[in-house]
C-alpha cells in the first residue's frame, strides 16, 4: 500500500510497466494511473492531482510514487486542433510562444505538487519523462523536448520533495510505439521498465 503509481497511458493503456515492475520486485503497488489524464484539470480522465488526492485519502500512507504526467495536456489539443502551436511545421520551424507558455503552465503545476507530495511526508517520487514521438507525431519532438527539460527541472531542482527524473528520450525506437504514433508496444513498455527499475528499486 505504501507504493502508488499515478499518470496517464503510458503506465495504463497496457499495465505492462507496472506488470513488469510488480514481478520483478514481488509485490503490487496501488495503481492509480488513468487513460488521458492530464496533470491538472482536463475533462477526459481524472487528472493526476486528482488521482494523488484519491490515493492519500484511500490511505495516506505512502512512501514512494511512480508517476508521470503533462504529456496530454500538450498532446490532446495538439492531436485535435493545435491551438496552441506545439507542432513545428514547414513555416513555424519551432513550437510557439503559446505552446512555451502551455509547457510552463505544467512546470508550475508539477513543482506545487511535488511540493504538496513532500508536505504530505512522502518519501521519495519517480517521474518518468516522455519519449520521441515517431512517424506523425515527429513534428512534436521539439515541444517534447522542451516539456522534458522542465519536468527534469521541476523534479529534481525546483521542488522541496526527493524527486528522481528518468528520461527515456533517444531510447525508445518507433518500432517500440503503437500504430498511434503515442503509446508504447509491450516492448516499449518493458524497455520503460527497465530505466524505471534502477531508480525505484533501491527506494522500495
Amino acid at each position: 500500500n505504501d507504493v502508488v503509481t499515478l499518470g496517464d497511458s503510458i503506465f495504463d493503456l497496457n499495465g505492462v510497466i507496472q506488470e513488469t515492475l510488480e514481478a520483478r520486485a514481488g509485490t503490487q503497488f496501488r495503481d492509480y494511473t488513468s487513460s488521458g489524464a492530464e496533470l491538472k484539470g482536463g475533462a477526459f480522465a481524472p487528472s493526476v492531482y486528482e488521482q494523488y488526492a484519491a490515493a492519500n485519502n484511500t490511505n495516506g500512507n505512502i512512501n514512494t510514487i511512480l508517476m508521470d504526467g503533462g504529456g496530454n495536456d500538450i498532446l490532446i489539443p495538439a492531436t485535435l486542433f493545435d491551438p496552441y502551436g506545439c507542432r513545428t511545421q514547414w513555416y513555424r520551424w519551432n513550437p510557439s510562444r503559446s505552446c512555451v507558455n502551455l509547457i510552463t503552465e505544467q512546470y508550475y503545476d508539477a513543482v506545487d505538487l511535488l511540493n504538496q507530495i513532500d508536505a504530505d511526508g512522502v518519501n521519495d517520487v519517480v517521474w518518468l519523462g516522455y519519449y520521441e514521438l515517431p512517424r506523425g507525431n515527429t513534428n512534436l519532438t521539439k515541444a517534447i523536448n522542451i516539456g522534458d527539460d522542465y519536468l527534469g527541472y521541476a523534479c529534481e531542482v525546483a521542488t522541496s520533495a526527493s524527486c528522481s527524473f528518468v528520461d527515456p528520450r533517444g531510447t525508445v525506437p518507433a518500432n517500440q510505439v503503437e500504430s498511434d504514433n503515442i503509446h508504447p508496444t509491450p516492448a516499449g513498455s518493458v524497455n520503460l521498465a527497465n530505466q524505471i527499475e534502477p531508480v525505484l528499486f533501491p527506494l522500495l
